[in-house]
C-alpha cells in the first residue's frame, strides 16, 4: 500500500466535493448562484445571448476567487496586500546621492577625461568656423589632371 505525500506539506489541501477545498467550493456554489440570479433577473429584458454572457462575467469573478493563489496567499489576502503596497501606504523611492566609492577614487580621472573632450569639441568647431569662411588651405590640383573626367566619343 503506498501513501502519496506532498513534497512540500503547506501545499495539502483536503478534498471536499467532487476533488475540491472548502474554498473551492463554496465560491463554486456562490458563482452558481450569482449566474442562475442573473439569469433569472435579466431573462426578462434581454436575449438569451446576451444573458448567458452577463451570467458568464458575472459569476467569473466568484469562481476566480475560490481557484486563485499567488505566492501561497488567496485572492483576496492578495487584493488586499496589493491595496496596501500601493494605495494605503505607498512607498516614494528616490535617488539620492550616496557615497559612491568608484565614483570617488575616479572622479579626477572623469575630470581630465571631459576637460580633454571640452577642448577636442572647441578645436573642431574652430575648424568648422575656418571652413565656412574659407580660411582653409586646399593642396593644389595638379597640372596633368583634370578636374573633370574626359569626354568620350
Amino acid at each position: 500500500m503506498e501513501v502519496k505525500i506532498n513534497r512540500e506539506i503547506r501545499n495539502y489541501t483536503e478534498s471536499m466535493f467532487f476533488g475540491l477545498s472548502m474554498r473551492q467550493c463554496v465560491f463554486s456554489f456562490l458563482a452558481i448562484a450569482v449566474a442562475v440570479g442573473l439569469y433569472f433577473l435579466l431573462k426578462p429584458y434581454v436575449g438569451v445571448e446576451t444573458v448567458s454572457w452577463v451570467c458568464i462575467l458575472g459569476a467569473a469573478p466568484f469562481a476566480a476567487l475560490g481557484f486563485i493563489s499567488y505566492h501561497g496567499m488567496t485572492a483576496e489576502q492578495f487584493v488586499i496586500a496589493w491595496l496596501r503596497s500601493e494605495v494605503i501606504e505607498p512607498k516614494y523611492l528616490t535617488a539620492e546621492r550616496v557615497n559612491n566609492i568608484y565614483y570617488e577614487a575616479t572622479k579626477d580621472l572623469i575630470a581630465a577625461y571631459e576637460k580633454e573632450g571640452y577642448k577636442r569639441n572647441e578645436q573642431d568647431r574652430q575648424k568648422h568656423r575656418k571652413a565656412r569662411s574659407g580660411k582653409v588651405h586646399r593642396a593644389p590640383q595638379s597640372a596633368g589632371r583634370h578636374s573633370h573626367p574626359p569626354r568620350m566619343g
